[in-house]
């Protein structure tokens, strides 16, 4: 994220809704997921990072109740008021409007506000886009208001307001890592106690490439929504022969394997997929500790089988690009990232290859399905900061950021 586009956000601020001393800005990142795909809402592990790829939000208090938004990316503008919050036909006033409704049920003193946001996260590419607006506007909103809310608080207001204004019943993992990253650094979080750790990721030789098959995700929220019920339909009829299974990070591997006649095979599937993606998850964070990054990345390339066959959200074009990159030389893992049914898979690539690896997927790709690939390179970077106020300054977390890329 550059210098240049937190002050094309602040140009756009002034043009649209003029100069306000006590305007904030805002730097929300997306982020990547290394390893544990839909392991959040069945309360397992996931090792996720925030990237310097994001959301610039620049938000200034009203003295009345209205809420006027600005897209800059699609040039579209919103209107609203406090007094009456409901969902709007077009789908990004929603993740601003459910951060407010969030905050208006909990009772914090909000006014009026305006808002004008852009960013360099592709929309629909599994980076979790819809994250870094909630939790941008979220920080926003308790800096510009003096909340007083903690960091915490901000993750659990986010994800409700994506859980129940939106209508996506993610788990926690996207708005926890935009909230709490830093650089240079994965979070092992665990979604059911929220309990996390840091361990570095500092390897200037490895680079984080996320190639975009451009299929846009149609199926990804209706899917989404069927593969979490089916989890819980498989925890609740576990739950009859133990009673206390809560969710899936509760049964073991033996429990599923002696009561698998009594799932649906589709369910035993989807049950089975997640415990193994909670053992890969460890097995990473223990290669990562022994810098054995080979072995971490033979562990997402195993997410990958368990997300294409038994938890079956892949599609041909996510599956045919971790094919392609297992063949390169200097790729040392791969698989799909997100929701699933299009996006982008994440690949870690050796510097010393990294132009034959662009080279080669591209064109291999364009060979195999017949359309090109976006390419996205990422560095892991810290979570949401304000980085001015009042003015364009840029923080100096941030300005040696920029200037070290």
């Amino acid at each position: 994220m550059t210098r240049e586009t937190i002050e094309r956000i602040s140009r756009l601020f002034t043009a649209k809704f003029d100069s306000n001393e006590d305007r904030i800005t805002v730097r929300s990142p997306g982020r990547v997921n290394l390893i544990g795909e839909h392991t959040d809402y069945n309360e397992g592990f996931v090792l996720p990072a925030a990237i310097d790829r994001g959301i610039i939000l620049a938000v200034a208090p009203r003295i009345d109740e209205r809420m006027r938004f600005h897209a800059a990316d699609l040039n579209e503008d919103f209107e609203g008021s406090l007094r009456s919050i409901r969902t709007s036909d077009r789908s990004w006033p929603n993740y601003l409007l459910g951060v407010v409704d969030q905050m208006m049920k909990a009772g914090e003193a909000l006014q009026g506000f305006d808002c004008v946001f852009g960013g360099d996260v592709p929309i629909g590419a599994g980076m979790s886009s819809s994250a870094a607006i909630e939790g941008g506007l979220a920080h926003a909103l308790n800096q510009v208001f003096h909340l007083g809310l903690d960091r915490l608080a901000l993750v659990k207001l986010a994800q409700k307001a994506e859980n129940e204004f939106v209508g996506v019943r993610c788990g926690i993992m996207d708005q926890f890592v935009n909230i709490f990253g830093e650089q240079n650094r994965v979070i092992k979080l665990d979604c059911r106690s929220l309990e996390y750790e840091y361990s570095p990721f500092e390897r200037p030789d490895i680079h984080i490439v996320l190639c975009d098959t451009q299929v846009r995700r149609a199926l990804a929220l209706s899917e989404y929504n069927i593969r979490r019920q089916q989890c819980e339909t498989g925890a609740e009829i576990l739950r009859r022969s133990n009673g206390g299974i809560r969710t899936l990070r509760d049964v073991s591997p033996e429990l599923l394997a002696e009561h698998r006649a009594e799932l649906p095979p589709v369910v035993y599937k989807r049950c089975a997929y997640v415990m193994e993606e909670n053992d890969r998850v460890s097995r990473a964070c223990d290669a990562l500790k022994a810098n054995d990054i080979r072995t971490f990345g033979l562990q997402m390339y195993a997410s990958h089988v368990g997300l294409r066959d038994q938890y079956e959200v892949s599609c041909r074009e996510l599956d045919v690009l971790t094919e392609i990159a297992s063949s390169i030389k200097g790729v040392l893992g791969a698989r799909m990232m997100g929701a699933g049914f299009g996006g982008c898979t994440i690949n870690l690539v050796e510097g010393a290859h990294l132009e034959a690896f662009l080279e080669s997927i591209r064109a291999e790709y364009r060979r195999r399905i017949g359309s090109d690939i976006k390419v996205h390179t990422a560095r892991i970077h810290a979570g949401t900061r304000t980085v001015s106020e009042a003015s364009v300054s840029v923080s100096p977390e941030l300005k040696a950021s920029d200037e070290g890329r």
